[in-house]
Protein backbone atom coordinates (compact mmCIF):
# COMPACT_ATOMS: atom_id res chain seq x y z
CA UNK A 1 0.00 0.00 0.00
CA UNK A 2 1.38 3.33 -0.31
CA UNK A 3 1.78 6.00 1.91
CA UNK A 4 -0.40 9.10 0.37
CA UNK A 5 -2.51 12.52 1.51
CA UNK A 6 -6.13 12.57 0.96
CA UNK A 7 -5.15 15.52 -0.85
CA UNK A 8 -2.93 13.27 -3.41
CA UNK A 9 -5.37 11.10 -3.74
CA UNK A 10 -7.26 13.32 -4.73
CA UNK A 11 -5.43 15.18 -7.34
CA UNK A 12 -3.77 12.43 -8.91
CA UNK A 13 -7.25 10.22 -9.44
CA UNK A 14 -8.08 10.62 -12.87
CA UNK A 15 -10.40 9.00 -15.37
CA UNK A 16 -7.99 5.95 -16.73
CA UNK A 17 -8.52 4.65 -20.31
CA UNK A 18 -5.65 2.87 -21.01
CA UNK A 19 -4.30 0.35 -18.63
CA UNK A 20 -2.34 -2.61 -17.90
CA UNK A 21 -2.97 -6.26 -17.80
CA UNK A 22 -1.48 -6.18 -14.32
CA UNK A 23 -3.65 -8.87 -11.78
CA UNK A 24 -5.87 -7.09 -9.07
CA UNK A 25 -5.76 -9.60 -6.34
CA UNK A 26 -9.18 -10.02 -4.57
CA UNK A 27 -7.01 -9.29 -0.96
CA UNK A 28 -6.40 -6.08 -2.59
CA UNK A 29 -9.91 -5.40 -3.40
CA UNK A 30 -11.56 -6.66 -0.76
CA UNK A 31 -9.34 -4.09 2.00
CA UNK A 32 -10.94 -1.24 -0.03
CA UNK A 33 -14.42 -1.99 0.00
CA UNK A 34 -14.30 -2.97 3.27
CA UNK A 35 -13.60 0.67 3.75
CA UNK A 36 -15.19 1.97 1.64
CA UNK A 37 -18.62 0.87 3.47
CA UNK A 38 -18.14 4.13 5.93
CA UNK A 39 -18.90 6.28 2.87
CA UNK A 40 -21.75 8.77 4.03
CA UNK A 41 -25.53 6.97 3.64
CA UNK A 42 -28.86 9.11 4.11
CA UNK A 43 -30.91 7.45 6.37
CA UNK A 44 -28.15 4.84 6.59
CA UNK A 45 -30.08 3.20 3.38
CA UNK A 46 -26.48 2.12 2.01
CA UNK A 47 -28.22 1.61 -1.07
CA UNK A 48 -25.19 0.65 -3.24
CA UNK A 49 -24.43 -3.02 -4.32
CA UNK A 50 -21.97 -4.15 -6.73
CA UNK A 51 -20.61 -7.67 -8.64
CA UNK A 52 -16.83 -7.35 -9.39
CA UNK A 53 -15.06 -9.35 -12.05
CA UNK A 54 -11.92 -10.20 -13.50
CA UNK A 55 -10.47 -13.20 -15.38
CA UNK A 56 -12.90 -15.59 -17.51
CA UNK A 57 -16.33 -14.22 -16.24
CA UNK A 58 -15.08 -10.58 -17.04
CA UNK A 59 -13.90 -11.88 -20.59
CA UNK A 60 -17.52 -14.24 -20.74
CA UNK A 61 -19.33 -10.32 -19.96
CA UNK A 62 -17.28 -8.52 -23.07
CA UNK A 63 -17.87 -10.85 -25.52
CA UNK A 64 -21.81 -10.64 -24.72
CA UNK A 65 -21.57 -6.84 -24.95
CA UNK A 66 -19.18 -6.72 -27.90
CA UNK A 67 -21.68 -8.99 -29.90
CA UNK A 68 -24.62 -6.98 -28.42
CA UNK A 69 -25.99 -3.44 -29.39
CA UNK A 70 -27.29 -0.57 -26.49
CA UNK A 71 -30.47 -0.57 -24.62
CA UNK A 72 -33.41 1.54 -26.76
CA UNK A 73 -34.55 2.74 -24.62
CA UNK A 74 -31.58 3.68 -22.01
CA UNK A 75 -32.93 2.67 -18.83
CA UNK A 76 -31.66 6.31 -17.85
CA UNK A 77 -30.21 9.43 -19.47
CA UNK A 78 -26.64 10.09 -18.38
CA UNK A 79 -26.11 13.43 -20.97
CA UNK A 80 -28.93 15.51 -20.58
CA UNK A 81 -27.32 18.58 -19.18
CA UNK A 82 -25.30 18.46 -22.31
CA UNK A 83 -28.46 20.24 -24.12
CA UNK A 84 -27.46 23.07 -21.75
CA UNK A 85 -24.54 25.51 -23.81
CA UNK A 86 -22.02 25.67 -21.02
CA UNK A 87 -22.29 22.07 -19.97
CA UNK A 88 -22.14 21.08 -23.52
CA UNK A 89 -18.91 23.40 -23.59
CA UNK A 90 -17.17 21.80 -21.16
CA UNK A 91 -17.88 18.56 -22.76
CA UNK A 92 -16.58 19.32 -25.83
CA UNK A 93 -13.44 20.62 -24.12
CA UNK A 94 -13.29 17.37 -22.78
CA UNK A 95 -13.62 15.88 -25.92
CA UNK A 96 -11.16 18.11 -27.80
CA UNK A 97 -8.35 17.66 -25.00
CA UNK A 98 -8.65 13.87 -24.74
CA UNK A 99 -8.86 13.25 -28.62
CA UNK A 100 -6.24 15.52 -29.28
CA UNK A 101 -3.68 13.40 -27.00
CA UNK A 102 -4.74 10.67 -29.24
CA UNK A 103 -4.05 12.30 -32.34
CA UNK A 104 -7.35 11.68 -33.93
CA UNK A 105 -8.63 14.13 -35.83
CA UNK A 106 -12.71 15.71 -35.31
CA UNK A 107 -13.65 14.67 -38.56
CA UNK A 108 -12.03 10.81 -38.09
CA UNK A 109 -15.38 9.40 -37.13
CA UNK A 110 -14.42 6.00 -37.23
CA UNK A 111 -11.46 6.22 -35.04
CA UNK A 112 -13.56 7.90 -32.69
CA UNK A 113 -16.04 5.05 -32.62
CA UNK A 114 -13.40 2.60 -31.98
CA UNK A 115 -12.11 4.56 -29.16
CA UNK A 116 -15.36 4.52 -27.39
CA UNK A 117 -16.18 1.19 -28.07
CA UNK A 118 -13.07 0.62 -26.17
CA UNK A 119 -15.77 0.98 -23.23
CA UNK A 120 -17.09 -2.26 -23.82
CA UNK A 121 -13.60 -4.17 -22.61
CA UNK A 122 -13.09 -1.14 -19.98
CA UNK A 123 -9.98 -0.07 -21.85
CA UNK A 124 -8.12 -3.21 -21.07
CA UNK A 125 -8.32 -2.87 -17.00
CA UNK A 126 -8.03 -6.44 -15.63
CA UNK A 127 -11.20 -5.52 -12.98
CA UNK A 128 -14.47 -4.59 -13.70
CA UNK A 129 -17.11 -3.56 -10.87
CA UNK A 130 -20.73 -2.79 -11.92
CA UNK A 131 -22.39 -0.93 -9.93
CA UNK A 132 -26.46 -1.54 -9.51
CA UNK A 133 -29.32 -1.27 -6.82
CA UNK A 134 -33.26 -1.26 -6.84
CA UNK A 135 -34.95 0.70 -8.42
CA UNK A 136 -36.94 1.88 -5.48
CA UNK A 137 -33.96 4.19 -5.30
CA UNK A 138 -33.98 7.82 -5.80
CA UNK A 139 -31.75 10.83 -6.37
CA UNK A 140 -30.93 10.55 -2.59
CA UNK A 141 -30.16 7.35 -2.92
CA UNK A 142 -27.91 7.73 -6.51
CA UNK A 143 -26.10 10.21 -4.59
CA UNK A 144 -24.92 8.21 -1.93
CA UNK A 145 -24.00 5.43 -4.30
CA UNK A 146 -21.90 8.72 -6.13
CA UNK A 147 -20.37 9.19 -3.02
CA UNK A 148 -19.42 5.53 -2.15
CA UNK A 149 -17.71 5.40 -5.76
CA UNK A 150 -15.66 8.14 -4.60
CA UNK A 151 -14.74 6.60 -1.58
CA UNK A 152 -13.62 3.64 -3.54
CA UNK A 153 -11.67 5.37 -6.23
CA UNK A 154 -9.99 7.45 -3.62
CA UNK A 155 -9.18 4.59 -1.70
CA UNK A 156 -7.36 2.87 -4.97
CA UNK A 157 -5.51 5.22 -5.13
CA UNK A 158 -4.34 4.44 -1.89
CA UNK A 159 -3.51 1.37 -2.98
CA UNK A 160 -1.29 2.74 -6.03
CA UNK A 161 -4.11 1.80 -8.37
CA UNK A 162 -6.26 3.53 -10.79
CA UNK A 163 -9.83 3.39 -12.20
CA UNK A 164 -12.27 4.73 -14.64
CA UNK A 165 -15.67 5.12 -13.57
CA UNK A 166 -18.47 4.29 -16.52
CA UNK A 167 -21.64 5.78 -16.59
CA UNK A 168 -21.62 4.16 -20.59
CA UNK A 169 -22.24 0.55 -18.73
CA UNK A 170 -25.71 1.61 -18.30
CA UNK A 171 -26.87 1.54 -21.36
CA UNK A 172 -26.34 -1.94 -22.41
CA UNK A 173 -28.27 -2.03 -18.45
CA UNK A 174 -30.43 -4.72 -19.71
CA UNK A 175 -27.98 -7.01 -21.53
CA UNK A 176 -25.78 -6.89 -18.21
CA UNK A 177 -28.75 -7.46 -15.92
CA UNK A 178 -29.59 -10.38 -17.85
CA UNK A 179 -25.93 -11.97 -18.23
CA UNK A 180 -25.88 -11.21 -14.68
CA UNK A 181 -29.10 -12.70 -13.50
CA UNK A 182 -29.78 -9.85 -11.78
CA UNK A 183 -33.74 -9.17 -11.52
CA UNK A 184 -34.57 -7.37 -14.81
CA UNK A 185 -37.95 -5.40 -13.17
CA UNK A 186 -36.18 -4.10 -9.90
CA UNK A 187 -32.59 -3.52 -10.80
CA UNK A 188 -30.95 -0.64 -12.06
CA UNK A 189 -27.71 -0.99 -13.55
CA UNK A 190 -25.89 2.38 -12.97
CA UNK A 191 -22.23 1.97 -14.17
CA UNK A 192 -19.39 0.47 -14.17
CA UNK A 193 -15.74 1.25 -12.75
CA UNK A 194 -12.81 0.01 -14.30
CA UNK A 195 -10.20 -0.86 -11.91
CA UNK A 196 -6.38 -1.75 -12.23
CA UNK A 197 -2.61 -0.20 -12.88
CA UNK A 198 -3.00 2.48 -15.38
CA UNK A 199 -0.61 2.65 -18.14
CA UNK A 200 1.49 5.87 -17.44
CA UNK A 201 2.76 6.44 -21.02
CA UNK A 202 -0.56 6.04 -22.67
CA UNK A 203 -1.29 9.85 -24.10
CA UNK A 204 -4.78 9.23 -23.21
CA UNK A 205 -4.22 8.95 -19.35
CA UNK A 206 -1.75 12.47 -19.77
CA UNK A 207 -3.88 15.26 -21.17
CA UNK A 208 -4.32 18.02 -18.57
CA UNK A 209 -8.04 18.06 -17.13
CA UNK A 210 -9.74 20.91 -17.13
CA UNK A 211 -12.15 22.25 -14.26
CA UNK A 212 -14.16 25.34 -13.83
CA UNK A 213 -12.86 27.82 -11.66
CA UNK A 214 -14.32 28.15 -7.88
CA UNK A 215 -15.60 31.17 -8.40
CA UNK A 216 -17.75 30.17 -11.14
CA UNK A 217 -20.11 27.39 -9.14
CA UNK A 218 -19.36 28.59 -5.16
CA UNK A 219 -20.51 31.35 -3.14
CA UNK A 220 -19.10 32.03 0.44
CA UNK A 221 -21.78 33.88 2.52
CA UNK A 222 -21.13 35.66 5.87
CA UNK A 223 -17.08 35.24 5.76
Amino acid sequence: MMSMTVSEAVSSRRSIRAFRDTPVSLETLTRVLEKARMAPSGCNFQPWEATVLTGAPLKALQDVLLASQPDDPYEYRFDAPGEREKYKARLSALGAAMYGAMAIGRGDAASRLDFSQQNLTSFGAPVLLLVHFPKLMLAPQWSDVGMWLQTVMLLLREEGLDSCPQEWMGIYGRTIKAHLGLDMDDTMLFCGLSIGERDADAPVNNFPRERVPLAENTTFLGF
